[in-house]
């Protein structure tokens, strides 16, 4: 079976040059996957639009008018980080839209996985507000509209962004069937995700928050996924796994002070691919959120294409952080120790 992404135009007309979520983030990686000549080994998969059902799973319908009202007036911003513009509500629905049909085609057999190339992105969106660059909240969304389907039971959704995504986390915190993963530096924006937050009420226990100083990188990250992530998906036992990729905790990027390299992106992919295969018979789906260092988004993402379809080709022209990196032994023990690992 094929390797799918998600792409339309339209997600280029949500833009507002000089803010650091803007077109050219999307435009930049397009290029490269096309030079790079990925593009014509992938199917791409037409998005739709989210249907107010599906948004309704996660959102207020006041706040889906909100959004929808600024868009129709041309614009404006929604808090000091996250703008509207004319055509941002349509292309909001269609990022919305784009992963869950990207999610059922999975689901269905037609494809073998996919990442969904889509804008705005999503993980800071909560029920009643947009933020953080985010109008609604995708991974959300698909996450819901998944388990509607016959045959599947539980989600497994790991969000590598550098931010955690406090949207996602909020709206899955209390659904025992959906198991939330988050490695994002800490404190930082927005402020949530410290390592005691595992979910609430019917869903304690369903979430790992892996809060990192700065610098942490390629052997850190790989440590986290092999002795946190990896029991934790074992012991869940998804029937399918959602992967909010943010790009901007690799060390050049200019909002966040992490270390991870190209590489080390392409290593934590292929982990998470060698999970969906053994877990839930391959069915993996990725959804674009943050990356502000184009040339690294745009690699990020051919790397992630390549682990998707098999490979182990890793194009890394940044090369290794020149940071050292710190130790984060005694915060993998207390996240062990917590969550009952061996």
């Amino acid at each position: 079976m094929e390797t799918a992404y998600v792409y339309h135009p339209i997600y280029l007309e949500h833009n507002r040059p000089g803010h650091p979520e803007n077109a050219r983030r999307l435009k930049r990686t397009m290029e490269t996957l096309d030079d790079r000549g990925v593009l014509d080994r992938l199917r791409l998969l037409e998005p739709r639009s989210a249907t107010e059902e599906e948004l309704l799973r996660v959102h207020t319908k006041d706040h889906i008018q909100h959004v929808k009202n600024v868009a129709q007036r041309g614009g404006g911003y929604l808090d000091p980080d996250t703008y509207v513009s004319s055509q941002s509500f349509e292309a909001a629905l269609m990022a919305a839209g784009g992963l869950v049909h990207a999610v059922e085609s999975v689901l269905d057999g037609e494809i073998a996985n996919a990442f969904a190339l889509v804008r705005p992105p999503g993980h800071h969106a909560t029920t009643e507000r947009a933020m953080g660059f985010c109008l609604f909240n995708n991974v959300a969304v698909a996450a819901h509209a998944a388990m509607a389907l016959a045959g599947v039971e539980r989600v497994f959704v790991v969000d590598f962004d550098v931010h955690h995504g406090n949207g996602t986390a909020d709206i899955l915190a209390d659904n025992p069937d959906v198991f939330y993963v988050s490695t994002h530096q800490y404190p930082y924006y927005p402020g949530t995700g410290a390592r005691e937050d595992t979910g609430r009420g019917a869903g304690a226990g369903s979430a790992l928050n892996v809060p990192l100083p700065t610098n942490v990188g390629d052997e850190g990250y790989a440590r986290i996924f092999e002795t946190l992530v990896w029991p934790l998906a074992e012991r869940f036992h998804p029937d399918l796994i959602l992967v909010s990729a943010g790009y901007d905790a690799h060390w050049d990027d200019p909002l966040a002070r992490m270390g991870l390299s190209l590489a080390g992106y392409a290593a934590i992919t292929r982990t998470l691919v060698e999970m969906a295969d053994q877990l839930c018979e391959g069915r993996i789906v990725l959804t674009l959120e943050g990356g502000y260092q184009l040339s690294v988004l745009a690699h990020g993402v051919l790397n992630t294409f390549y682990a998707l379809l098999g490979e182990e080709t890793v194009i890394d022209p940044l090369g290794p952080s020149p940071r050292s990196e710190p130790s984060i032994e005694a915060l993998i023990d207390d996240l062990k120790e917590l969550h009952q690992i061996d």
